[in-house]
């Protein structure tokens, strides 16, 4: 295999270290066990299900979903983050899963690492913002807002999706099939399966897949015309990164001079070209002032000649 086509594949491989998409799914699959782990100590700890997994929703679970009540939502601001990776049930995080797999690995494909994440977090956020305000401005949500929450990446998937057809719409999957399936077809399904699968009656959450929906369409949008809503975010990430990391260049110093004026070893070796014309002009000077008068080149230079019969 040649080595442009292995980094190629090494780079989209999903266990490949570094890897953003592995990296979102890894945290919702361990998020998801971790839950339900300790929703089994609950249910140890309570005989009657329905009272243990009532009062683990009320101990654990309220603290890390998004509720539609702002004054509760104030009193845990990190839920606005956490409630992306929670996930009530295994076919709710499977399904997001897949989807997320199918459409971050095409987007990581086409764009590389950088921008599934930023995406992923801003359709969250705005599916948050859609919920909430959905909850507290319809008249007829009301009565259900003390009660109201959201959890999931669904709104997160979403904008993924849009945002991966929108920027390669001739992109085909499986193309051993008659030429391979346009991915406009693969998320056409995915949004009939992802908004059939919602109540009629849920609005809040109905409007929120929406929002994660649109965002995708204006993240593209924008990248098109040159603003690239991940960078900021990438740039955060990196600076978290480095600020246990002892090799990164300190403030105020250049990398020329962290990684070339403070090293010990001499970078190069010069080596002199040997010629008959040079050795000549040694061997005169030899005769003329002695052997003792020749510089540590020029004497290599005699040691090279020897050994090189010249």
């Amino acid at each position: 295999m040649i080595q442009s086509k292995k980094q190629y594949k090494q780079r989209i491989s999903l266990g490949q270290s570094g890897n953003a998409l592995t990296t979102l799914i890894v945290i919702n699959l361990v998020l998801f066990v971790l839950f339900a782990f300790i929703k089994v100590l609950w249910y140890f700890r309570y005989q009657d299900h329905q009272l243990a997994l009532s009062f683990f929703n009320k101990s654990v679970l309220s603290w890390f979903v998004l509720p539609a009540d702002i004054d509760k939502m104030m009193s845990r601001p990190w839920a606005i983050l956490t409630h992306m990776f929670i996930h009530a049930g295994i076919w709710q995080v499977f399904a997001n899963m897949l989807w997320l797999w199918c459409f971050g690995y095409i987007m990581q494909d086409l764009t590389g690492n950088k921008k599934i994440i930023p995406l992923f977090i801003y359709g969250a956020l705005a599916g948050a913002l859609a919920f909430v305000l959905t909850y507290n401005l319809l008249p007829a949500l009301k009565a259900q807002l003390p009660y109201a929450s959201a959890m999931g990446a669904s709104s997160g998937v979403m904008a993924v999706a849009i945002a991966t057809t929108m920027l390669a719409r001739g992109y085909r999957i499986f193309p051993m099939l008659k030429g391979g399936i346009p991915v406009w077809v693969l998320t056409a399904l995915y949004v009939i399966m992802d908004l059939g699968t919602i109540s009629v009656h849920d609005t809040a959450n109905l409007i929120a897949h929406l929002a994660g929906a649109f965002t995708g369409l204006l993240f593209m949008f924008f990248l098109r015309l040159g603003y690239d809503w991940s960078r900021w975010m990438n740039n955060f990430f990196d600076w978290i990164g480095n600020l246990f990391n002892p090799d990164r260049p300190k403030k105020g110093k250049s990398i020329k001079e962290e990684l070339f004026y403070r090293s010990s070893a001499t970078p190069y070796k010069k080596t002199p070209n040997l010629t008959q014309q040079r050795i000549d002009e040694i061997l005169d000077k030899i005769s003329e002032k002695g052997y003792h008068f020749l510089t540590d080149e020029e004497k290599e230079l005699l040691k090279r000649a020897s050994k090189e019969d010249l």
